[in-house]
């Protein structure tokens, strides 16, 4: 008995003793209570309303043992069974208040029809309709739960994992920043020398510098090729300066006409 005792203080032995509360009790319930208002039993309406009362309450401590042994669970469990871990309690977060609801209203139908007896069928007629609604979320809620550890129940894959881990139980998990997609870490980023040309959507400088190297010779080679222009054409003016200071003589020059000068027989 003292190893049971023991048992009893750890969470995960909790939560498994306590998950079938708000599934098969509220199935039972549920359908005590649809028998009572066939039958029209105000005395099988009290007991069955009573059930749905401690079926729905019984949510609370079961998804509190489970909230604490999240993380314990998880580190015994295959990667398969992270991702179901995962969806099994995220859809406890967003949905175990449907059996708070459901709690209040058959506490309303015990209570309320003592001093307005006429709301004693209404009443019990919601709790019946949201009953059987909340008993399929808690079939919902339950189905990924079974997957955790049962490999046997495992007929399709697991669920896409979450982005981000929950952190319950007390123990908050190191935020790895490294390991989120689009962070990186501080210290790693100054280290890391950008690569331009690996990185999508930008383009590398080197194929633009290219027609910019290519240009520069050109410019060059055309200042070289004006320059020894340059040089040619200065040199043709200076032997053509050279050529016009000297004396005309028949060899001098076989394009210039020499001047001729009048003799003496013309002039007479």
């Amino acid at each position: 008995m003292s190893i049971f005792f023991q048992h009893l203080r750890d969470p995960e032995y909790m939560h498994v003793l306590l998950n079938p509360l708000p599934v098969y009790g509220l199935s039972i319930a549920v359908l005590g209570l649809a028998l009572a208002l066939i039958f029209r039993s105000r005395h099988a309406l009290i007991v069955s309303l009573a059930l749905v009362f401690v079926s729905g309450l019984a949510a609370w401590p079961t998804y509190s043992y489970g909230e604490a042994a999240y993380d314990r669970i998880k580190a015994m469990s295959d990667p398969a069974g992270e991702q179901w871990l995962d969806e099994h309690m995220a859809r406890g977060e967003k949905l175990v208040y449907a059996f708070y609801v459901l709690a209040g209203l058959a506490a309303a139908g015990v209570g309320l029809p003592l001093k307005w007896p006429r709301s004693s069928v209404p009443l019990a007629v919601a709790t019946l309709v949201l009953g059987g609604a909340t008993l399929v979320i808690g079939g919902w809620i339950a189905y990924p739960g079974g997957h955790i550890r049962h490999k046997e129940f495992r007929f399709e894959p697991p669920p896409k994992p979450a982005e981000m881990d929950h952190a319950h139980g007390g123990s908050e998990p190191a935020k790895d920043h490294d390991a989120m997609p689009g962070m990186q870490s501080p210290a790693a980023s100054p280290a890391a020398p950008m690569d331009h040309g690996a990185m999508p959507g930008m383009q590398s400088p080197m194929p633009q510098q290219q027609p910019a190297e290519q240009t520069a010779e050109q410019l060059e080679a055309s200042r070289l090729q004006l320059e020894a222009s340059r040089l040619q054409l200065e040199a043709s003016r200076k032997q053509l300066e050279a050529t016009g200071g000297a004396s005309p003589s028949p060899s001098a020059s076989p394009g210039a006409s020499p001047s001729v000068s009048p003799s003496p027989e013309h002039k007479r």
